[in-house]
């Protein structure tokens, strides 16, 4: 095996993981929020960043959003458009935090909705968004002809069809 298939096969196996891993954590982000689009809406009004008119159908657009883009990146299809999508969502969801945090607004981070799985918001909670976001980036850069995404089989599919 030459050097070069390693890589490439390094980089399309940390590509999948990466976007298993990232979609996932949007998928399961999204679950609850779906299912109470009340009390997201409620921990949205929280952060006091948004009018009040804009707050009920963010709760209920978003967390689809975060659905469609988290199984798109999962199954590689129209990949860089979908991480564009979640970068977007985790710069804003930082911003979010940080203006929570230094206008000490005493709550819990609204990303899941298991009580489990909520904390209060600190700077970690910061850096771990942040963590997520590099993630991101690093699917964000790679070719879109990795081998193991929906994208390159569309691709060969296309270039089959142009040629013969």
């Amino acid at each position: 095996m030459s050097g070069t298939s390693w890589k490439t096969n390094l980089l399309n196996f940390l590509d999948l993981a990466a976007r298993v891993y990232l979609g996932g954590v949007f998928i399961l982000a999204a679950w609850g929020k779906i299912l109470d689009p009340y009390n997201f809406a409620i921990s949205i009004a929280t952060y006091q960043m948004m009018p009040d008119q804009v707050i009920n159908i963010m709760a209920i657009v978003m967390p689809w959003l975060e659905v469609v883009a988290g199984v798109l990146l999962i199954v590689g299809l129209q990949t860089r458009a979908q991480t564009l999508l979640i970068n977007g969502m985790l710069v804003m969801f930082i911003i979010a935090i940080i203006w929570a945090l230094a206008h000490d607004l005493q709550m819990q981070c609204g990303c899941f909705a298991s009580e489990e799985a909520e904390a209060d918001m600190s700077i970690l909670t910061v850096f771990r968004d942040v963590a997520w976001l590099a993630i991101g980036l690093f699917i964000w850069v790679l070719k879109p002809q990795v081998r193991w995404r929906l994208d390159a089989l569309i691709d060969r599919i296309r270039n089959r069809t142009a040629t013969g």
